[in-house]
């Protein structure tokens, strides 16, 4: 059996319709609180401000997680 295989360059970039999600997460030792996947950036960061005020925890991770396409050139 023979293949034959042929380079083909690609580019990749944001899909703005498959949008952006925003996520916190405290980052003190022995929390793993977190304010799960929001559409709104700022939904995300007022649970981080009212995590903070309940626990006094002060130190997150944040993630933006966006959506990407493939597509051949040429």
């Amino acid at each position: 059996m023979t293949r034959v295989l042929r380079f083909m360059l690609h580019t990749i970039r944001h899909a703005p319709e498959g949008g952006i999600t925003y996520e916190a997460f405290c980052s003190t030792a022995d929390c793993g609180e977190m304010s799960g996947p929001q559409d709104e950036q700022e939904t995300a960061q007022d649970w981080a401000l009212q995590h903070t005020g309940l626990t006094g925890h002060d130190l997150f991770r944040r993630v933006f997680t966006d959506h990407a396409r493939v597509t051949r050139q040429g």
